[in-house]
């Protein structure tokens, strides 16, 4: 924000509510609360006061709690007023217009957080992980925007840049000492170093797939041949009817896509066309996008009828399922022909239930879960997962660091050597901020809501 200006916005989701919470940043903060309140002695910071919030026309708008930061030690770094009004969006246009009326400019999206980062409160992966609280849908993602929030990948971006320039320090010893007495260049000891820093920084990027995980949920396909009980398998797992059941084949001639939780992961499920020789080109076309569809997903569940021949499987499907991926689903194990499909994939997991009577579903849920659990192994890298920005510049400094490994190799100078490893350097500083980019910055900060 321009120097001087104070912003203001709703804070809290719009519509009606008990509570809504009004935030205001910037130099007036103190003066408006006593003007607002009617008050001769300034408010204490960090104290809540009830009373009663006049118009710029000495109307009373509605009586609120009153929270005052003073400059350096609110979340923005600018002195803040927060007001707590009653939630009803009348009052709430009436507050904010008055604010607006007594010179208060509206926040632009992202504009609290940004001038926290700007006035040094939060590094940018701080900052990014506000949306990505705000945005979690599970548990997981919750605690990943938790540890990033308090400074998680701030750290880990501090040890790499620790790591990395005692690796520049034993370079430009050498250009800057070359005539003292300092032990012969011994290459072996920074090509070592930057050979395993090397392969920590690509095992950190690796970690972006676990954020699309934890952000967009596991996608996960129920496959199987028509009549089988996919759509019964999707309506039972949401206790909705989601997906049309019938005993028509080719009912489901396209996905059906929703959302249920899983412990604490946040699952996509998509209901598929079923497997079999297509009678129609549309019903071909949805069979096509079941293939489609598995080449990205996370898991399967491979539904049987257990009353009928164990089904062959396309092999485009078949090379992307495998044993830590998918589970076998043996329905209708009610009627009197059912029979055990265990010899069917025999290393994968099975569980045996019947849809129409409900048997079955809980024991599927835990298998399901647990195979989820084992197969998506988090890396240990102290619970640091990077997003795709984060990927890029890391990206980036990865491919100064072999540069300057390969010069390294051909004994080229140091002074260029040294060069790439600064290079290195402010990429990795990219990640947190430490570069001025008006523009990233923009395009980052316009992703989030007005009033944070």
């Amino acid at each position: 924000m321009p120097y001087g200006e104070t912003i203001v916005a709703l804070s809290t989701p719009p519509g009606e509510s008990a509570i809504a919470v009004i935030r205001l940043s910037g130099p007036d903060c103190a003066a408006l609360a006593q003007a607002l309140t009617g008050r001769r002695k300034p408010l204490l910071p960090r104290q809540d006061y009830f009373c009663k919030l006049l118009s710029v026309k000495g109307k009373l708008l509605d009586d609120v709690l009153l929270t005052y930061f003073a400059e350096g030690r609110s979340f923005t770094g600018e002195a803040m007023l927060e007001i707590a009004c009653h939630g009803n969006p009348l009052i709430i246009q009436q507050i904010v217009e008055d604010l607006l009326a007594r010179g208060c400019r509206p926040a632009e999206a992202g504009e609290f957080t940004r001038t926290a980062f700007l006035n040094g409160k939060l590094d940018l992966s701080q900052a990014e992980a506000v949306a990505e609280l705000i945005h979690a849908r599970s548990a997981r993602s919750i605690e990943a925007a938790q540890r990033q929030l308090h400074g998680s990948v701030g750290r880990k971006m501090s040890e790499l840049t620790e790591q990395l320039l005692g690796i520049i320090a034993q370079i430009e010893a050498y250009i800057d000492f070359p005539e003292e007495d300092l032990p012969g260049e011994d290459q072996s000891g920074p090509a070592a170093d930057l050979g395993r820093l090397i392969r920590e920084i690509r095992e950190l990027m690796e970690t972006q797939h676990y954020n699309a995980l934890l952000h967009e949920g596991v996608k996960a396909l129920i496959v199987g041949e028509p009549n089988v009980g996919k759509s019964s398998l999707i309506n039972a797992l949401l206790g909705s009817e989601r997906s049309i059941v019938s005993e028509l084949p080719g009912t489901t001639r396209d996905f059906v896509s929703a959302f249920i939780m899983l412990g604490s992961w946040r699952i996509e499920i998509l209901d598929t066309a079923g497997l079999h020789p297509a009678g129609d080109r549309i019903e071909q076309i949805g069979i096509n996008h079941t293939i489609e569809q598995s080449e990205t997903a996370d898991s399967f569940l491979l539904v049987l009828d257990s009353t009928e021949p164990s089904p062959t499987l396309p092999t485009i499907l078949t090379d992307r399922m495998r044993p830590d991926n998918t589970l076998v689903v043996e329905n209708k194990i009610d009627l009197e022909q059912s029979q055990d499909k265990s010899d069917f994939l025999p290393d994968y997991p099975h569980v045996r239930l019947s849809l129409l009577d409900g048997s079955g579903i809980e024991p599927l849920r835990q298998k399901w879960r647990e195979l989820i659990e084992s197969s998506l192994h988090f890396p240990q890298l102290d619970g640091v997962v990077v997003n795709a920005r984060h990927a890029a510049a890391l990206a980036e400094a990865v491919e100064c660091l072999e540069l300057a490994a390969a010069k390294l190799r051909d004994c080229e100078h140091s002074e260029l050597i040294a060069s790439d490893l600064r290079d290195a350097v402010e990429s990795i500083g990219k990640v947190v901020g430490k570069v001025d980019n008006e523009r990233m910055l923009d395009c980052l900060f316009q992703q989030f809501c007005i009033g944070k």
